[in-house]
């Protein structure tokens, strides 16, 4: 019978994040290139703390600072100042590693590993076996071979360089992904040689020694080829790219969630759905969004650390960014939400909208191509079309102040700081620089002239 993690006193896991990732052809390192919006070694190191307690320790080398600074909670980044090898990158972190615990190693350009799966692998880790993560691939090009005697146990690992033609056959590879003793990794480690066909010291030898000293290896197959897959070049980040969306696509769907296509749906952070949300092709969603009941999102619209009330509607073509909206909203199509802007109950923002750090009141309305920054809206306010909030004088931002009920006619210019009363009115092609008071109709413009008799001008020949 094995533990369960909940039965382990102590885990120490050790996320390797070292390497360059020259096949990258990129200056930003290797494990720090994103999966659904997220650094690769940080899908790694979530996945690991959600065993519970655990000890969790990054080494890293290549641009160091950066990948220590980008990634969190770790309680501590190591050094390799030279990448000679697993076993050496795992021997840096050895003088850390408490002695009673088990020690967990993972990849941090293996991002689509699941908890689920490393609790099998902590679970069959006992004194007298440590426990190896493989699965079987019908292209095993490039992988380590995972040997076993005429008894079905494991023996050794082969990697691909250093295998015979016999051993090439063998389909079961190595994820590099284990759990064994810590006490073993402080006796065994000293031991690695480099005498292989890479020169390095390969942690995957500690196989064989545990075999020689009589201490058992259990493996645990992947659920899945695409979870342990290794990424080392743009092409693989792809694949598994869509790979994680559309996990993230299947869950949503058993949710109840109707995603019109769920190959064309990106989530790039965190998105809580209520029931019977409706989301159209070519959306993404980025940071942390919440949508609520009956909402319904078309398409191409990119959503990014917001709030969605119920019965909402984002129609066609709209960027909503860090706004918050209550039930009852329609906005767009192609309207543009920015930073800091807040919408009641039933207000709307029509198509060619953009609305800056701005309040709108319950059933307050943009219905077409207007500007409005930095404003506060009334309840059942209007803004007509080509209406301006002219909110910035070169050097400061300046408030508008709309009441309750009021009328902005099309093609307004509001010169803020500025001041309209519950149930004013402005006159279309008005621009507005002093305060309107209630129940008042504010007109300021150019009195016109008819010139009878007028002749058009003609091009000269």
């Amino acid at each position: 019978m094995t533990s369960s993690p909940s039965d382990v006193a102590k885990i120490d896991v050790v996320v390797l994040a070292a390497g360059k990732g020259t096949r990258m052809y990129s200056t930003k390192p290797k494990v720090l290139h994103t999966i659904g919006g997220k650094p690769m070694a940080q899908h790694v190191i979530d996945a690991a703390k959600r065993l519970g307690d655990v000890a969790l320790h990054v080494v890293v080398g290549h641009q160091a600072d950066l990948v220590s600074s980008s990634l969190q909670c770790a309680e501590s980044f190591v050094e390799q100042r030279e990448q000679l090898g697993t076993g050496h990158a795992v021997a840096q972190v050895l003088p850390i590693l408490r002695e009673d615990a088990i020690t967990l190693i993972l990849y941090g350009d293996v991002p689509l590993i699941q908890t689920q799966t490393l609790e099998r692998l902590v679970a069959g880790c006992t004194a007298q076996s440590m426990t190896l993560l493989t699965v079987t691939l019908d292209n095993p090009q490039g992988y380590g071979r995972i040997c076993r005697n005429t008894d079905n146990e494991v023996t050794s690992i082969v990697e691909q360089k250093d295998a015979d033609p016999e051993q090439l056959l063998i389909n079961e590879v190595n994820t590099g992904i284990m759990c064994i003793q810590q006490s073993c990794l402080a006796a065994w480690l000293p031991l690695l040689s480099n005498s292989n066909a890479q020169n390095e010291y390969y942690l995957t030898d500690v196989v064989a020694m545990a075999v020689a000293q009589g201490i058992g290896v259990t493996s645990v197959d992947a659920p899945s080829p695409e979870e342990v897959e290794g990424v080392n070049n743009k092409l693989q980040l792809g694949a598994l790219e869509r790979c994680y969306q559309r996990r993230l696509a299947d869950a949503l769907m058993l949710a109840g969630t109707t995603l019109a296509d769920p190959a064309r749906v990106d989530i790039r952070g965190e998105l809580s759905v209520g029931q019977d949300v409706f989301i159209d092709v070519n959306t993404v969603f980025s940071g942390n969004v919440t949508l609520g009941d009956n909402v319904s999102i078309g398409p191409n619209c990119v959503v990014s650390n917001s709030s969605i009330g119920d019965n909402t509607e984002l129609l066609a073509n709209c960027v909503v960014d860090q706004a918050t909206l209550a039930n009852d909203c329609i906005i767009g199509p192609f309207a543009r939400l920015r930073p800091g802007s807040t919408f009641a109950q039933k207000s709307k923002v029509g198509n060619f909208v953009e609305v800056k750090n701005s309040s709108f009141g319950e059933g307050s309305k943009a219905n077409h191509l207007a500007y409005v920054g930095d404003a506060q809206v009334g309840a059942g306010s209007n803004i007509g079309a080509g209406t301006i909030t002219c909110n910035y004088d070169g050097a400061n931002k300046h408030k508008t102040r709309l009441g309750k009920n009021v009328f902005i006619g099309s093609n307004s210019t509001l010169v803020a700081p500025l001041d309209i009363a519950d149930n004013g009115f402005v006159a279309a092609g008005s621009t507005i620089v002093k305060t309107v008071l209630a129940d008042s109709l504010a007109v300021a413009r150019g009195r016109q002239k008819n010139i009878e008799g007028w002749t058009r001008p003609s091009k000269k020949s």
